[in-house]
């Protein structure tokens, strides 16, 4: 979704929280939160609720009859684990109820052997998610990349056939820009990858910064406070 072809300001709220990832990915998150969270991700059709594996069963309970789906992520938050790991995690939680996998590539081995090991982390993870009729984006830790690396992490996803590339885990050393939102956008989006931007997304305006830099999905704890401000006009 590029200021291009449609203006983010025209966009009605439903819409925009069409977009949104309804996320706790907090280490302390209780049932409780959880349970909150997918209400409020039931009662304003929020594209998911993004949560840590050990809250899937219950989030995919309470979703069950809800158009939001459940995400959750995989390597996180530092990508650093070993990729039969990372697919064993994907399996499970598909199998217990997500329908959306966020993965976190190996950033240190971004630059090693043109990114082959990378790649073959993205496309074990990726035909996992198909396998089983899930969708696997891929957290390239942009703030973590130079900008050559940053296209690298993205043909690597391309080419492993992943459905998104994300921007960030919120927990490293800096969240969405629209800079890497917009050079990602210009990688992939030709191709028909969607592209996720998450990470100090709090207000509308970040928002809408975002999906006219062609973001097409948002990350954010923050989404009941966005679709507040964009039913405000």
């Amino acid at each position: 979704m590029s200021d291009s072809i449609i203006n983010p300001r025209d966009l009605t709220p439903e819409q925009i929280a069409a977009t949104i990832d309804h996320t706790l990915l907090k280490a302390d998150a209780t049932a409780e939160q959880v349970h909150a969270l997918c209400r409020e991700a039931s009662a304003n059709n929020f594209a998911s609720v993004c949560v840590n594996p050990v809250w899937v069963d219950l989030a995919a309970k309470e979703l069950a009859d809800a158009q939001a789906c459940v995400c959750t992520v995989v390597g996180f938050p530092l990508g650093a684990s070993d990729t039969a790991i990372k697919v064993a995690e994907t399996r499970y939680a598909i199998e217990h109820g997500a329908s959306e996998i966020d993965m976190v590539i190996p950033v240190g081995r971004i630059a090693e052997d043109d990114g082959e090991p990378v790649l073959q982390d993205i496309c074990e993870v990726t035909r996992a998610c198909h396998e089983l009729g899930a969708i696997c984006k891929v957290i390239i830790e942009a703030a973590l990349l130079t900008d050559e690396e940053k296209g690298l992490a993205c043909m690597l996803s391309l080419k492993a056939g992943a459905d998104f590339v994300k921007t960030s885990t919120g927990f490293g050393p800096g969240g969405a820009t629209v800079e890497d939102v917009r050079l990602m956008s210009a990688a992939v989006s030709d191709a028909g990858l969607g592209v996720k931007a998450a990470g100090g997304i709090r207000t509308y305006e970040d928002t809408l910064a975002m999906l006219a830099a062609g973001a097409t999905r948002i990350g954010a704890s923050a989404g009941l406070a966005i679709l507040a401000e964009a039913r405000k006009g």
